[in-house]
């Protein structure tokens, strides 16, 4: 789980008990995030993934300081039907090219932690520890862009600014991106109430809404929602 604006991180659970709970919840997918595995120069453990797998029927994407086709190849072999690749696409940009080649693009997810900067937004890199944390001075559609044409085959946009505060998702910056980008487009950051996934799908027109902390917590309930989104005419899964 990622803290208020990325910091103060809080054991919410065991990622088994969880990943059951959303299952039975009517989840469609689930998002493993390694947040210190790049920041600490390592990769996500593989020894849950397995275990993970042994016990979801839905998708599930991992992320954590993939840094090469056979890490991806490994955490895919596995049993996960994504990878998702951040700091190290940005210290590698090629690493894109090589897994969708690999792997093809439906596997390759880029996850971009974008900050707002006056009226630009900006693209940081290791998010996962407050003090590596940096800009790279990438514009963020700039690089949704170049990963997409390297392959990228879905793009999560966490939106730094809104993330933990549970005010609403970005709105703004989603419908800017949402125009350059051609692939799914998955919303992060920000999500608080069941308006704030109705808003971002009717506004923003996102593929996808991903959230963490009202989830782990239960102040949103996941049939509820989807009950509320099909009330407000928002197509969801069964």
């Amino acid at each position: 789980m990622k803290g208020v604006r990325f910091r103060d991180h809080k054991v919410v659970g065991d990622i088994l008990d969880l990943a059951t709970r959303y299952r039975e919840e009517g989840a469609d997918e689930l998002v493993f995030y390694d947040i210190t595995a790049s920041p600490e120069g390592r990769s996500v453990d593989r020894s849950w993934i397995s275990r993970i797998a042994r016990v979801l029927d839905i998708p599930f994407c991992v992320a954590g300081g993939i840094r090469s086709v056979e890490d991806a190849e490994t955490v895919l072999n596995a049993g996960a039907e994504k990878i998702s690749v951040n700091s190290p696409a940005l210290a590698n940009p090629s690493l894109v090219d090589e897994l969708a080649r690999r792997f093809g693009s439906q596997c390759v997810v880029v996850g971009v932690d974008s900050q707002t900067v006056g009226a630009d937004f900006v693209v940081y890199q290791y998010t996962g520890d407050p003090n590596r944390s940096h800009s790279t001075a990438r514009h963020t559609l700039d690089w949704v862009a170049e990963v997409q044409d390297r392959g990228a085959g879905e793009i999560v946009l966490n939106c730094m600014a809104s993330d933990g505060v549970r005010s609403g998702y970005d709105l703004g910056q989603l419908r800017r991106v949402r125009k350059a980008c051609r692939v799914p487009l998955i919303a992060s950051g920000g999500a608080g109430a069941p308006e704030h996934f109705a808003d971002v799908f009717e506004q923003a027109h996102v593929d996808g809404a991903l959230a963490a902390s009202v989830f782990h917590s239960g102040a949103i309930a996941i049939p509820d929602l989807k009950n509320y989104l099909r009330d407000r005419h928002i197509e969801v899964r069964s």
